[in-house]
């Protein structure tokens, strides 16, 4: 297993947690309160910084219980964290319900972290692109 090295940046921050030993994503939770009116959205503060290890990106993800119980999704997901970033972790929620308020408060998981391999290319410019099965047909078009 490897290291991620965590800094809290706030003395109420959690750290990422797994809730199964064998899940691939590190639970990341809210370090302020925060009020999501219905279709509102708002940057959450995790307290927290990371050292993504060299040649890995981490990758912010929605949970799918809050997705599913209130309708709170991440507007960009995921969200990447290059290796070199040493910033504070946060996450931007959005409350898609059309009602519901819903109020994120300290301590909540508000989504997960995964860390991942990634294979670093250098673009290179050609004339033609080798030929492949799938060819230039997009969005949609494995469905028969």
């Amino acid at each position: 297993m490897t290291e991620l090295p965590v800094k809290r940046l706030a003395a109420g921050a959690t750290l990422p947690t797994r809730a199964y030993e064998d899940d691939a994503g590190l639970d990341l939770s809210a370090c302020e309160r925060v009020e999501l009116g219905p279709g509102e959205r708002a940057v959450v503060s995790t307290g927290l910084a990371v050292a993504i290890p060299e040649g890995h990106a981490g990758l912010v993800l929605p949970r799918s219980g809050l997705a599913v119980r209130h309708g709170i999704g991440k507007v960009n997901a995921p969200g990447l964290i290059d290796s070199g970033y040493r910033g504070e972790l946060k996450v931007v929620l959005l409350n898609t319900d059309r009602n519901e308020r819903f109020v994120v408060e300290p301590g909540m998981r508000i989504a997960q972290l995964v860390v991942v391999p990634v294979a670093m290319t250098e673009p290179k410019e050609v004339a033609e692109l080798p030929a492949s099965e799938r060819g230039e047909r997009g969005f949609g078009s494995s469905a028969h």
